[in-house]
């Protein structure tokens, strides 16, 4: 049993130590949090979540074409800056959709993800499946999907490339395709495959049509390379696509791991509704 030493304060707002027990119920309960939420946050406009995405496609294409059409190493650097942060804004509107919180159109949800999501070389139903199996057990250290402390048996067994790829910086920062492909150290499966563990039966059509999504896509980013040169795909999408995946991993590593030490990581049995306080927290 973890337990760890908790700065709190009481009603006359003195601050005194407590013991914090990481197995009791937290002192409030889910219904709690969502009516102290005002009324208009919870309504969701497509055609405002639209809007973000026209947007951010606009300014996709203007930049490249920008690019392109400068073709200078003065403004290449400016552009790849640019267009990794754009990339990262259209994962996080793919997030979205994957969330249910783009609108309440399933059908507009997965629609849109699937665009966002193949367009930037991520397979959204694989990834949406093993996002919400993170949220479900955040602060998990067996059940969680992603972003855990390694056991220290786990760490141990850890080939060289592996723990060079996961502990060598900038590798870290480089993580996400390999996740995608392989999962964390300790689990199995891909999210490209339709009978990774990480699926069930009834999910793999909904897996095997992302993943063609994503082919698509790839094999589109190979066909250009012969069209127009490697040298130039490389310039318009492959570095930018770099910085995307490096503001994915330094944004996510920062959000699960950048705040006080003392929340506890979770073994065994723990009740699902402390798990879920902990990730709405986080």
């Amino acid at each position: 049993m973890v337990v760890a030493m908790d700065q709190r304060s009481n009603v006359n707002g003195d601050s005194k130590d407590e013991r914090f027990d990481p197995s009791a119920q937290p002192p409030f309960k889910i219904g709690d949090i969502r009516a102290a939420i005002p009324k208009h946050c919870w309504v969701k406009s497509p055609l405002r979540s639209m809007s973000y995405v026209a947007r951010d496609i606009f300014s996709v294409v203007a930049l490249a074409v920008a690019a392109v059409y400068f073709d200078s190493w003065f403004f290449w650097p400016l552009y790849w800056a640019a267009q990794g942060t754009l990339f990262w804004a259209i994962f996080v509107l793919g997030h979205d959709c994957g969330h249910g919180s783009f609108s309440d159109i399933p059908l507009l949800n997965t629609a849109v993800g699937h665009i966002l999501h193949s367009f930037i070389l991520v397979p959204y139903h694989g990834w949406r499946i093993s996002h919400r199996t993170h949220h479900q057990n955040h602060g998990h250290v067996e059940n969680d999907e992603s972003w855990v402390p390694l056991p220290e048996k786990l760490y141990k067994n850890l080939s060289h490339s592996t723990r060079m790829l996961r502990y060598t910086v900038p590798l870290p920062m480089l993580a996400y395709p390999l996740y995608l492909w392989y999962r964390s150290p300790g689990k199995e499966g891909s999210h490209y495959n339709p009978y990774s563990s990480l699926f069930a039966p009834s999910e793999r059509k909904l897996i095997a049509t992302s993943t063609t999504c994503w082919s698509i896509v790839l094999a589109t980013l190979v066909y250009l390379s012969f069209l127009v040169g490697p040298v130039t795909v490389l310039k318009v999408y492959g570095v930018p696509y770099i910085i995307f995946v490096m503001w994915l991993d330094a944004v996510t590593y920062l959000h699960h791991h950048g705040h006080d030490d003392k929340l506890p990581w979770y073994r065994g049995k723990i009740s699902r509704s402390t798990l879920f306080i902990r990730s709405n927290n986080d």
